[in-house]
């Protein structure tokens, strides 16, 4: 006579409480990772916000005047064919990437030209809603609370 073999597996006891567990370590790390993700792009916005100014001043070095608000930021990635047309426009742009890059929720920035509060130029990201105003998530982003 064969000595019987012992099949080793899981119960399904077993792999339910494994299930469980696996379920809450996932809703626990999701629920401290979600809010550094706001955090994360708001950050990523203020940067972006940062090289958008120093291209600007840039092109005002190099041309004397700040892009209008019709030429918009696509004036720091393609010479401008409206308005004041810059004379020393250089042929790579003022930008590294050859379109205006979208803010971290994949809206458009707003540029405004003379700008509000004193400042030459505004540079705006309305935040997760895309819609001006807002609070937490969806409050706004602006160039005036990017430090020099």
């Amino acid at each position: 006579m064969k000595p019987r073999q012992s099949i080793k597996a899981f119960t399904l006891i077993e792999l339910i409480l494994v299930i469980t567990i696996l379920g809450l370590l996932a809703t626990m790390v999701a629920v401290n990772i979600m809010p550094r993700s706001a955090e994360a792009k708001r950050n990523a916005a203020l940067v972006q916000i940062g090289h958008f100014k120093n291209a600007l001043q840039l092109f005002r070095f190099d041309n004397g005047f700040y892009p209008s608000t019709e030429q918009g930021l696509e004036a720091l990635v393609e010479k401008p064919a409206i308005g004041r047309i810059p004379s020393k426009w250089p042929e790579q742009g003022y930008l590294e990437s050859p379109t205006v890059p979208r803010d971290p929720w994949r809206n458009p920035y707003v540029y405004i030209s003379p700008g509000l509060h004193g400042e030459p130029f505004n540079i705006i990201s309305c935040g997760a809603d895309g819609v001006e105003g807002g609070e937490g998530e969806d409050a706004d982003i602006t160039s005036w609370q990017v430090a020099e």
